[in-house]
């Protein structure tokens, strides 16, 4: 009996139906896990686990963590990760999505921090937080954090031209010049007192500049800071675990006075746990930070 067309064509979409199923839904799950137990692959397939010698799991190799106490204080014995947009976090990775121009802060309503509270309109640009992590960074380790375009107080230096401006919308005689992103009665005095002639002023709260030409001013910071710039620039991710070679070595003499092992050592465990570039020639070489600590706690415990 010859079935009609609306019927062949159903059985046509059942038999694909359960090919497909069968296929995608048995055989290649089943495929994908068994691959997962082959030498070199079940151990990235199980989360690439970083274990102590007692069989403790510490993190992944591959997801970065923060190296803090409570409060968010670095520890001193162990090398510190890339800052984080993520707060470390793998359920919320990600990015600030602030790009090279975003140089102004929005200051908090100093009330509101007389009081000890937060102000959830105060905005921190992202030329602040690398000058901020610069500043925070140099001090742990016992170097100059400056940076071109950073305060000496660790913000953004930035000023507001105030004046009558040119066909090209720049100000041509400034009448006031501003600190932006230092704020009256939490700096002293602004990082330069005079720019094109007149006295700086710092910044106001709730004071609109919106008018004046917004100028980045360099300073006398080297091109080449000591602090490279992982250690003030976070990941796309948030969650990169990975440092620079020469951000580990410019933690190697902290970690080696806290741990009160030769300086040597701890360079011999940065060579160790350090990967060069991705087929020879991808990226640049990188230091993962979770092994690395891992192998100081292994050879080199933490006695304070």
């Amino acid at each position: 009996m010859r079935l009609s067309s609306p019927v062949r064509r159903h059985l046509a979409a059942l038999r694909a139906l359960l090919v497909l199923t069968v296929i995608l839904g048995i055989v290649y799950p089943v495929a994908i896990w068994a691959v997962a137990f082959l030498p070199g692959l079940h151990h990235r397939a199980e989360g690439s686990m970083v274990k102590t010698a007692d069989g403790r799991v510490v993190g992944s190799r591959i997801v970065g963590q923060a190296f803090t106490d409570a409060n968010g204080d670095p520890l001193k014995q162990y090398f510190q990760s890339r800052p984080s947009n993520a707060g470390y976090d793998p359920t919320s990775t990600g990015a600030s999505n602030l790009g090279p121009e975003d140089a102004v802060d929005t200051l908090p309503d100093p009330a509101l921090v007389k009081a000890g509270k937060e102000d959830e309109n105060a905005r921190t640009s992202l030329l602040t937080q690398v000058c901020a992590r610069s500043k925070a960074v140099g001090e742990l380790e016992g170097v100059s954090g400056a940076r071109p375009f950073c305060t000496p107080g660790g913000v953004g230096a930035v000023l507001a031209l105030i004046g009558p401006r040119d066909r090209q919308g720049h100000v041509t005689h400034p009448v006031r010049v501003v600190s932006l992103n230092e704020e009256c009665g939490v700096v002293a005095k602004p990082f330069v007192a005079v720019y094109a002639g007149v006295r700086v002023e710092c910044a106001t709260y709730g004071e609109d500049y919106a008018k004046g030409e917004v100028v980045p001013v360099r300073g006398g910071a080297p091109a080449h800071p000591a602090v490279p710039a992982d250690a003030v620039t976070a990941s796309g991710s948030g969650l990169d675990p990975h440092i620079s070679p020469a951000y580990a070595r410019l933690q190697a003499p902290r970690i080696a006075r806290t741990r009160g092992v030769p300086e040597r050592q701890v360079l011999q465990a940065i060579e160790h746990n350090e990967d060069g570039r991705t087929l020879g020639f991808l990226g640049d070489p990188r230091v993962d930070v979770l092994t690395l600590n891992a192998e100081l706690d292994e050879k080199y415990p933490y006695r304070g």
